[in-house]
């Protein structure tokens, strides 16, 4: 399956798991689970959610992870405080890289919104050096829109 396919099957997939759900733990534990169950080549997804100026660990699958992320420090700080998508190939060439696990060596971030604010991150890393290409960006783009969607 080409990864065109692969995005549009996972954001159908997604779709149907938080359709109803009204409780934004629930809804982010159950997509964490799936883009993990999902993805190739990862070892951690999940979501830090956005509690002033500081992001604060939510659900997520993986080994433990950071607690408590400054806005503006490591990659998903950035990606708060640029209010971009983070796309990184390699993270220990990403100045300021937070290293909650010493074996991710590529990792995406993407904005989640509530309205026009960002109230989460979604955080994916992967072992695999530049694991994440515009494909893979695009679809997990999609993803996170959804999320935005449903959240709003």
């Amino acid at each position: 399956m080409n990864k065109k396919a692969f995005y549009t099957e996972l954001h159908r997939d997604l779709s149907a798991l938080i359709t109803g759900e009204p409780d934004l733990i629930a809804t982010f534990a159950n997509a964490s689970a799936l883009l993990f169950e999902r993805l190739e080549a990862v070892n951690w997804a999940g979501f830090y959610l956005l509690q002033g100026d500081v992001l604060v660990l939510g659900p997520f699958q993986g080994k433990i992870a950071c607690t408590r992320i400054p806005v503006g420090r490591g990659v998903c700080g950035t990606a708060v405080k640029e209010n971009r998508i983070q796309r990184i190939d390699d993270v220990h060439q990403f100045e300021g890289h937070i290293a909650c696990d010493s074996a991710s060596n590529a990792e995406i971030v993407l904005p989640v919104y509530q309205g026009n604010n960002i109230i989460a991150v979604l955080d994916i890393d992967s072992t695999v050096f530049g694991r994440f290409d515009s494909d893979d960006q695009h679809g997990l783009e999609n993803i996170a829109a959804l999320l935005s969607q449903h959240i709003s």
